[in-house]
């Protein structure tokens, strides 16, 4: 299943990705210094991701094509991974589109209270 996942980087800093079913990454976020704001980071995602023209398609000097999404303000919220044409950037766009509004949100940023690393955090559609 695809889901967003939260981990933090060797800063401290919370960052999300968003994978599909081989566990492969699609998405990526900046970094966050507080795991609330990460949350919210895939909130807006999730609202913003159904609409076209949030998603920003751009190329590489040697043709490999990725895509950037941001939010309402104009500002980058996620960029992809690598694509090698434009057909797979476009495809996975679409894709995002129908499984990132309900996707989970998996947190393997730090230890809960069970010693796992890995929890499931629910978030309410606004």
């Amino acid at each position: 299943m695809e889901k967003f996942v939260i981990n933090k980087n060797k800063n401290g800093e919370y960052l999300f990705d968003f994978i599909n079913n081989e566990e492969e990454v699609i998405l990526r976020s900046g970094a966050y210094t507080r795991k609330f704001m990460c949350i919210k980071g895939i909130e807006s995602v999730k609202a913003n991701s159904q609409e076209d023209l949030k998603f920003f398609r751009k190329k590489t000097p040697d043709n490999r094509r990725y895509f950037n999404l941001k939010a309402f303000n104009g500002r980058i919220i996620a960029m992809s991974t690598m694509f090698k044409d434009k057909l797979s950037c476009d495809n996975e766009i679409e894709s995002f589109k129908t499984k990132a509004l309900d996707a989970p949100i998996e947190d393997r940023s730090g230890n809960n209270k069970s010693g796992r690393k890995t929890r499931n955090i629910a978030i309410q559609a606004v």
